[in-house]
This record gives C-alpha cells, sequence and structure tokens, in this order.
C-alpha cells in the first residue's frame, strides 16, 4: 500500500502510539477509516464517470461508423415498422370482414343465389264458428292427458237432459 512495506508500516504505527497516545489512537484510527472510506466512495463514483464518458464516446464513434456506412438503411431495420404495419394489415382485414358481415345481416338474400326467398305463409281459410250452436266436447283436444289438470273436462250430457235443464 502506497509503497509501504511492513517494516516501515510497523515504524509508523509505533510513532503514532508515542505521538497520539493510546487513549486518542482507536478514535484516531475510526476516523481515519471513515476518511478513507469516503475517499475510496468519491474514487469509485469518479471512476464511474470516466467509464460512463468512454463507453458514450464509443458508441459515438460506432453510430458514426453506422451512419458514414452506404446503403444501410437503419429505418429498414427498425423492428416496430414492421409489427405496426402487421397490426394495420390485420386491422384493415378486420374491418372488411366486419363491413361484409354487416352486409350479409343487412340483406341475407343478396348475395346467396342459392337460398329461395320463403313466400308468405298460407293460411287455410276456416269456416267462422255459428255463434247460435253451443259449443260441445268436440273442439275439445283428442288427448285428454293435454287437457290441464286444473281446468275440469266437459262433460257431455245426454241432448234430453240439456233441453231439461
Amino acid at each position: 500500500m502506497f509503497g509501504i512495506d511492513s517494516p516501515e508500516l510497523l515504524v509508523i504505527a509505533v510513532v503514532a502510539l508515542v505521538v497520539i497516545g493510546p487513549k486518542e489512537l482507536p478514535g484516531m484510527l475510526r476516523s481515519w477509516g471513515k476518511w478513507m472510506a469516503q475517499m475510496r466512495g468519491m474514487a469509485a463514483e469518479f471512476r464511474g464517470h470516466v467509464d460512463e464518458m468512454v463507453r458514450q464516446a464509443d458508441l459515438d464513434d460506432v453510430k458514426k461508423q453506422l451512419t458514414n456506412t452506404p446503403g444501410l438503411d437503419l429505418q429498414a431495420l427498425d423492428p416496430t415498422r414492421e409489427i405496426k404495419s402487421a397490426i394495420q394489415e390485420g386491422m384493415a382485414e378486420g374491418e372488411k370482414a366486419m363491413a361484409e358481415a354487416k352486409t350479409q345481416f343487412d340483406n341475407p338474400l343478396a348475395d346467396n343465389p342459392l337460398v329461395e326467398p320463403e313466400s308468405a305463409p298460407q293460411i287455410a281459410a276456416e269456416p267462422a264458428p255459428d255463434l247460435a250452436t253451443p259449443v260441445l266436447a268436440a273442439t275439445a283436444p283428442a288427448e285428454p292427458a293435454a287437457v290441464p289438470e286444473a281446468v275440469p273436462a266437459v262433460e257431455e250430457k245426454p241432448a234430453k237432459a240439456v233441453a231439461a235443464g
């Protein structure tokens, strides 16, 4: 350390012990250790700044060499441009598909010649019921199971009982 050998360091320690004294020597060594730690921290910080400047200068040199190289297009090497173009193509395809789906939804028969338009449903004309005749069991459903249990079934009475009663 600093070109001082072991015997020279021993002589310095003995002189410091005699001059400073045994009571003050531990406090003096502590403060000297703190001062050395601060100096080492400042030296490491300075070294870091110098290294950063050297790296920056090296990067600037590399950048100059790349920009001066003919035929090299740095913009073409940009991956974000390729990603953006792929996303835009996908968006355009999606919008086109949405527009086609909307037109097919709005007018389903325009693009599909195989689908025939449905004609209006034919309703069979039933004769109007005669209001003068009473409705009997003839209009009841054929299956008794189809009639809900809460509705009582209409009982047929003989014609004589209907007239009498």
